[in-house]
């Protein structure tokens, strides 16, 4: 492959799923239908993998996620609804079912918003919008719900 070809292809890619431009001699609509799409279709996977985050925001939840999304690329579904539910919590947006979500994945799981989640092998506390969660031997238990 071509490194000009390589150069285009990259262009394209950031176009379509990180907010980049629209690269020279590519019609603006059909690549902005596209972005749309594949930021449904990522919604779409972000929401049956955190199922209480999008019920929580409801009617919201593709605005929402479109709007956190448009200028990240994936990181994956599981990384994706993390970081969203981070930043809306961090907002005071979090919905209180999603805040006893986000605080069960913080117990399971230990991740820093830059490499992927690793399950914790110890007892752990999860905290979010109000929720505590504790997970014991890999049961996770919810100590107090989220404000509503």
């Amino acid at each position: 492959m071509s490194p000009d070809l390589a150069r285009r292809q990259a262009e394209l890619v950031a176009a379509l799923v990180a907010g980049g431009p629209v690269p020279a001699g590519f019609d603006v609509r059909r690549v902005d239908a596209a972005r749309t799409a594949l930021l449904r279709k990522r919604a779409d996977e972000v929401a049956r993998r955190w199922p209480l985050l999008a019920a929580g925001l409801g009617a919201d939840w593709l605005s929402a996620f479109a709007g956190w999304a448009a200028n990240r690329p994936t990181q994956g579904s599981l990384r994706d609804g993390w970081d969203l539910a981070r930043s809306l919590s961090a907002r005071g947006a979090l919905p209180a079912l999603a805040a006893e979500e986000l605080a069960a994945h913080e117990a399971r799981w230990r991740y820093d918003g830059r490499s992927a989640p690793r399950q914790r092998k110890v007892p752990a506390v999860g905290r979010a919008g109000g929720a505590v969660v504790a997970q014991v031997g890999g049961r996770v238990r919810l100590l107090r719900r989220g404000i509503a």
